[in-house]
């Protein structure tokens, strides 16, 4: 199943710039403004059954708050890179010790209505990893395994107005967690690499 999943990325010699994967939807809402580049963390635990790592943001956060996320954000100017922006911004937010990750590639960039181009990076996590929220950006840390990802029947796709246009969504949930918006538009990108939406 992670075998599955590493061989549908790209490769780590070759980030992708962008634009993401859904520009197009996205100059129709916002126009074609700069968007800022920031990254995400789909960290996989390793073990019997691999586990995506996800976060539950704080309730105070101006932007997102309370939504689940991958860890990640906005690249500062002394990361480099995608992956440096990953595991700097899991540090900070789950405590993540960066020796316990090793990226393996990548998933197609995603533009955000808030004016990010995301690129997530995939990482296998070491299954001894211990995970601790920073309560200032995180109030939970929870896992999920990949298969439940991989369930066609998990799946939920619907359809929401934003700016009087009609949006395709989709959403998981799993836990009483509600896994949508870019967090879930991610894990579909993730799918379709797979061959499995």
């Amino acid at each position: 199943m992670i075998d599955e999943l590493l061989q549908s990325l790209i490769p780590l010699s070759s980030p992708p710039s962008g634009p993401g994967w859904n520009h197009a939807s996205m100059v129709e809402l916002l126009g074609d403004v700069p968007l800022r580049p920031a990254s995400v963390l789909i960290g996989l635990r390793e073990g019997v059954q691999p586990r995506i790592i996800l976060t539950v943001r704080t309730s105070h956060l101006t932007a997102h708050a309370g939504q689940v996320a991958f860890p990640g954000g906005s690249r500062d100017a002394a990361d480099g890179d995608a992956v440096v922006t990953a595991l700097r911004e899991s540090e900070e937010e789950i405590g993540l010790d960066r020796t316990l990750a090793s990226p393996q590639g990548y998933l197609d960039c995603f533009e955000t209505i808030s004016g990010f181009c995301i690129t997530p990076v995939v990482a296998c996590i070491d299954a001894s990893a211990r995970l601790r929220p920073s309560p200032d950006e995180v109030d939970e840390v929870f896992e999920v395994p990949l298969s439940f990802f991989l369930e066609p029947a998990n799946l939920r796709r619907y359809v929401m107005e934003y700016r009087g246009r009609q949006r395709e969504m989709v959403e998981f949930v799993h836990g009483g967690h509600r896994i949508w918006g870019a967090t879930a538009a991610i894990l579909l990108n993730m799918l379709e690499r797979m061959k499995r939406a």
